[in-house]
């Protein structure tokens, strides 16, 4: 079985409650796998990026293996304003976030399953340059930080690097120990440039959080908020409480 999301931002949680935590989101036109089906929730992987998760049965649509296979041999476009909507021929409006997926899109026009909607608003849908990391990764800023969210209404740090990589025509995967396996490992802080990202671990080792690099030692990543901070050898320098927050583990370069 396979599904699409038709609604604006969808919560996938851990458990099939609606009190579980939620680990990640699932964006207009997002298409998935349906591991298992039950009365109220769905367990399902993510085509984008193999996530799983679970999700209301009322929050999704089915679609036939045919489709699901059409969209992902696709090209794939994504919305590129902070808010915008779509309209049915109807008239029914939905808002979708940036980096909602616009399935099959084409003159304006996109669709799931026999419905079709009409977008106008600013599409990506091509490798950027890696220039335009940044510039993106600055719409985002000041987006509060929200566990599991990848949305400019709230977002968490792996959801942040992934959406504004997504954005700009590169995949990774979702969560930043998984980011931290993809890439190319730079050996010196002075060898980063901008659009590299920097991973962070806690006592235990494991790595926790990820930020994107800016120019002059400098880093943009969800903490709290969206926010630009100091990067040295030894982490993140909060510059609002004049202490590091996060200590470095490496760098790695994806474009």
């Amino acid at each position: 079985m396979f599904g699409i999301c038709n609604l604006s931002i969808v919560p996938l949680r851990l458990t099939a409650s609606d009190t579980s935590e939620m680990v990640n989101q699932v964006l207009f036109g997002e298409h998935f796998t349906i591991l298992e089906k039950h009365k109220k929730w769905s367990k399902i992987k993510l085509s984008f990026d193999g996530y799983e998760g679970y999700i209301d049965n009322k929050q999704y649509k089915e679609i036939p293996k045919e489709n699901y296979q059409i969209l992902s041999d696709s090209e794939q476009y994504y919305s590129g304003e902070l808010i915008d909507f779509i309209t049915d021929n109807q008239n029914n409006l939905t808002t979708i976030p940036l980096g909602a997926h616009l399935p099959l899109f084409k003159n304006k026009k996109l669709r799931i399953d026999e419905r079709i909607f009409t977008y106008e608003g600013k599409v990506c849908h091509m490798k950027l340059p890696k220039s335009s990391i940044i510039e993106t990764a600055y719409l985002f800023l000041n987006t509060p930080y929200l566990w599991g969210g990848k949305s400019p209404f709230g977002i968490d740090c792996s959801g942040f690097t992934q959406t504004v990589y997504k954005l700009c025509g590169y995949q990774l995967l979702r969560d930043a120990k998984e980011q931290a396996t993809q890439g190319e490992v730079l050996s010196f802080i002075e060898e980063s440039e901008p659009g590299d990202l920097a991973f962070f671990d806690n006592d235990e080792g494991i790595i926790t959080h990820v930020g994107i690099i800016m120019n002059d030692y400098n880093i943009i990543h969800a903490h709290g908020k969206v926010r630009i901070d100091k990067l040295d050898h030894s982490g993140i320098y909060n510059v609002d409480s004049q202490q590091h927050t996060h200590k470095l583990r490496v760098i790695k370069r994806f474009i």
